[in-house]
């Protein structure tokens, strides 16, 4: 497999070109059980692609352009689907649900109930983006593209998802991939029958 960058164009913000699976995902995958399967919604470079894929996942890949997974897509357990998720069409598996649905760096808010209806019962939804004030750091400036504040809880609330971890704020360059600060929001939810919403909660800090 060749993991190596496809170019940049010259606009393309620095996070389109990271590789480096974001942690929060990487974390949270952890919830979906073995060989199950994973949404990646607007997968761009593929990165958590290659990760699910490497955890033993069953991947379903949506993106209006899918030439940046390179090799990738040709993962026997890869299933890609090229669509544009912001022309108003039909979301192309809003009749299917999975064991996680991922989404980083990407925004339309139109969609965002039916994202979150494509977790399963048991599955978990594991969400990153850009929050307020995001333009004090760089692209996206266009605030259209910014989360409101509490925005993904509010999503979950809605939706009947338990929210297992939720954080929004600044993060330091030093803990990005690719070194640069950013304004995040990020969730962990997951249906009412996952493992999670039904095990009693543990300390913070301790077993």
């Amino acid at each position: 497999m060749n993991d190596t960058p496809p170019a940049a164009a010259p606009d393309e913000p620095h996070w389109a070109r990271v590789q480096v699976p974001s942690e929060w995902v990487s974390r949270f995958l952890a919830g979906v059980p073995a060989g199950g399967s994973v949404l990646d919604v607007a997968c761009g470079t593929g990165r958590h692609v290659r990760l699910a894929l490497e955890r033993g996942y069953r991947v379903t890949a949506i993106d209006r352009d899918l030439s940046r997974l390179g090799e990738t897509a040709t993962h026997p357990r890869l299933e890609t689907i090229v669509a544009d998720l912001e022309t108003g069409a039909a979301f192309p598996v809003a009749d299917r649900r999975f064991d996680a649905v991922v989404v980083t760096n990407y925004l339309w808010r139109p969609i965002l109930p039916t994202i979150a209806a494509a977790v399963a019962e048991d599955g978990l939804l594991i969400y990153e983006t850009f929050g307020p004030g995001q333009e004090r750091h760089g692209r996206p400036t266009q605030t259209d593209f910014h989360l409101r504040a509490n925005e993904l809880a509010r999503l979950a609330i809605a939706t009947g998802l338990v929210i297992v971890a939720f954080e929004q704020g600044e993060l330091d360059g030093r803990f990005c991939s690719g070194g640069a600060m950013k304004i995040v929001q990020r969730i962990a939810a997951v249906g009412p029958r996952h493992r999670w919403a039904l095990e009693a909660p543990r300390p913070l800090g301790g077993e």
